[in-house]
């Protein structure tokens, strides 16, 4: 007997052990009340047992050595330059070459939207599909938002998470968008506000997906690519690819990379695609996203300053919370070696001080402790005010599990308007 969608949703998330944007699927939680307690009620235990309070020694006796909390730096600029070098280096940034040349596939226009299907080809991989959307009939330059979808443990969609195109939309995703963000395609309703939108398909994800005809067939677990949009083969291939996960992150790590720097390789060329358009104000371009897509604005704000404006939705805490508490709960995607010597994890996003910032976090987030994830705030406020610029940086908190809802939305909005607009 079929099951219910809402429980193919879960399933497909706790299999995953996705973030919808870097962790354990909110659903998976949320209908496990046992696995929930058993988290809350040994909050006095490491996750690693007695081996954690040794190992989180090691990052917090003193500050990390790169923090601009430190004393010993007092010019801005300069600290820049140093903690961004290192954590460049520290991430294993693959050169991509020139930006790829884009190819249209298609124009049309839908709820006083017009979208653009557009694909680049990088030097690995299949072609990049994005998305591109912008009010209808709007002429000159615009602001522009570099839209980041999440993970939730579901590789095999991309940008659909986030938008509508007027097309059959896949059931799956509709309930993706009724749980994540509360019915509603976040990268449509920014484009209507007056803005260009790029939604890229991430490393891994949709387009960028690893096919199962791609890999040794003693590694696909007697899975194919045939009729890939049914549920319950995207099921399938979303469980082989959380299982394959380990496996990218430590091939990644032998060739010198690792995850969050391809991430943040292949973000910029979406970004100089951007860029590169005729209709945006290159002086006006914000970028953000949920859990996974805060991820990757925690990376691409923190180290590309041509973002001037950044939320960060339910991706905010510290290193001691990923190791301490939570690293259950996330994907192999956000792990840097070394780096959490010289930054604490919000400290990467602090890198772009004094440019604007908002974080938004939810208060019974799975994915995080609360007192971690206000303890990540404390410090990039630190670095704000440090730095005179504490009107840049703002962190709300709302009630409920992992999402990105309209309260929130309408918030982020309003940061981006404030920012880019006037």
């Amino acid at each position: 007997m079929k099951k219910p969608r809402r429980d193919f949703i879960k399933t497909a998330g706790l299999a995953g052990f996705g973030l919808a944007g870097g962790v354990l699927s909110p659903q998976s939680f949320a209908f496990s009340p046992a696995i929930k307690d058993l988290a809350m009620s040994k909050n006095d235990l490491s996750i690693i047992g007695p081996y954690g309070p040794w190992a989180n020694g090691l990052i917090s006796k003193e500050l990390p050595s790169l923090s601009f909390r430190n004393e010993r730096f007092t010019a801005l600029e300069s600290w820049k330059m140093e903690a961004m070098s290192t954590a460049k280096e520290r991430l294993g940034i693959p050169d991509l070459g020139k930006v790829p040349e884009v190819t249209v596939h298609d124009t049309y226009v839908n709820d006083g939207l017009r979208f653009e299907e557009i694909s680049w080809q990088l030097p690995y991989g299949n072609p990049t599909k994005a998305l591109v959307i912008k009010p209808e009939g709007v002429k000159g330059r615009l602001p522009a938002i570099l839209a980041f979808h999440d993970h939730g443990g579901n590789k095999y969609f991309g940008l659909r998470k986030i938008t509508r195109t007027g097309k059959a939309q896949h059931p799956l995703m509709i309930e993706h968008q009724d749980h994540y963000y509360e019915g509603k395609a976040w990268a449509n309703e920014i484009a209507k506000r007056g803005y260009v939108v790029i939604v890229p398909d991430s490393f891994t994800f949709a387009s960028r997906r690893v096919l199962l005809e791609e890999v040794p067939e003693n590694r696909r677990g007697g899975l194919t690519d045939e009729n890939p949009e049914k549920e319950e083969n995207i099921s399938a291939y979303n469980k082989w690819a959380a299982d394959h996960e380990h496996i990218m992150a430590k091939s990644l790590f032998c060739g010198g990379t690792s995850w969050p720097a391809v991430f943040f390789a292949e973000d910029q060329v979406a970004l100089e695609v951007l860029l590169a358009r005729k209709d945006v104000d290159p002086d006006r371009v914000g970028c953000g996203g949920l859990s996974g897509g805060g991820l990757r604005t925690v990376m691409m704000g923190g180290l590309d300053h041509r973002i001037k404006c950044a939320v960060c939705v339910g991706f905010m805490s510290t290193w001691t919370d990923f190791l301490l508490n939570r690293a259950y709960t996330h994907t192999w995607m956000a792990y840097v070696p070394r780096l959490p010597n010289e930054l604490d994890f919000p400290e990467i996003l602090g890198l772009r001080v004094p440019l604007p910032t908002l974080v938004l976090n939810d208060i019974d987030d799975q994915l995080y402790t609360l007192p971690e994830m206000q303890k990540a705030d404390k410090i990039l406020e630190a670095v704000f005010v440090k730095a005179g610029a504490q009107d840049k940086y703002k962190a709300s908190y709302y009630p409920g599990l992992h999402k990105f809802d309209q309260a929130m939305q309408i918030e982020a909005f309003e940061w981006w308007d404030q920012w880019l607009k006037n």
